[in-house]
């Protein structure tokens, strides 16, 4: 396995763990927004393994956070993109090369349920990245899917991460989950395992294209649910400046 990340230490870390079960791991730092450090991290995978068969491209941010769409600086707006579609986009296309010229690979895009459709007060730079990776998706699945390359997407709900530590935290805001997920709570990242392995492996091979929903079945209803008062509150808590409070009518 190749581990590509910004933070080096943890990503040995992790390779050690790796290696204590006996297989080979290579941690390699890497920051996808910098394209010269992406195709670095392509070419030190080949260096060591001699090909490339599957690429699961997660990196994700959420710097837009909380504010409210009104408010977000354009920086924050640029940055997301720039995480989330671009770095996946040139992650995609650096490792595709290598696939193409193979005549085979796996690409797995991590996107995201809130990408299907409108969610509010969610990240709109973050939504509107992810709903772009499908299109992505679908875009270089029917490109070089005569060339032996798979292009998948998996689109996670809520899982507990670094990422989202902090609101699912919140009460009011883990009970809005759990309210709109059919199964009534958020995932567990071990039920991201079976997914993943299903759209990485051969036991999808005539799977391109597609997009694979673990979200506990939200994306399934149909229906705005209000937000509330607290909800509204933990916006304007969590972002600096105000930028999680609503500009209201004067």
């Amino acid at each position: 396995m190749v581990l590509a990340a910004r933070r080096l230490d943890r990503l040995e870390e992790l390779a050690d763990r790796i290696r204590a079960t006996g297989r080979r791991a290579l941690p390699v730092a890497c920051d996808v927004t910098e394209p010269e450090q992406v195709e670095a991290a392509v070419a030190a995978a080949v260096a060591e393994f001699g090909r490339i068969d599957v690429l699961v491209a997660n990196a994700g941010a959420v710097p837009d956070g909380f504010s409210m769409p009104e408010k977000i600086p354009a920086a924050l707006f640029e940055q997301s993109i720039r995480v989330n579609l671009i770095g996946t986009w040139t992650t995609c296309q650096a490792v595709g090369r290598q696939m193409l010229t193979q005549g085979s690979g796996s690409i797995v895009v991590v996107a995201s349920y809130t990408g299907l459709a409108g969610v509010p007060y969610f990240p709109p730079a973050y939504q509107a990245s992810k709903a772009a990776l499908f299109n992505i998706t679908q875009n270089l699945a029917a490109s070089w899917g005569d060339r032996g390359v798979r292009v998948n997407a998996l689109a996670p709900g809520w899982f507990p991460s670094e990422m989202t530590e902090a609101v699912l935290a919140a009460p009011v805001f883990s009970d809005r989950i759990n309210a709109q997920a059919p199964l009534g709570r958020a995932g567990d990242p071990a039920e991201l395992v079976g997914p993943l392995l299903l759209l990485a492996s051969d036991a999808s091979s005539y799977m391109t294209g597609a997009t694979l929903t673990v979200d506990g079945g939200t994306s399934a209803s149909v229906g705005f649910t209000p937000y509330s008062p607290e909800l509204f509150g933990l916006h304007d808590a969590v972002m600096p400046a105000g930028l999680g409070a609503r500009i209201m009518p004067a």
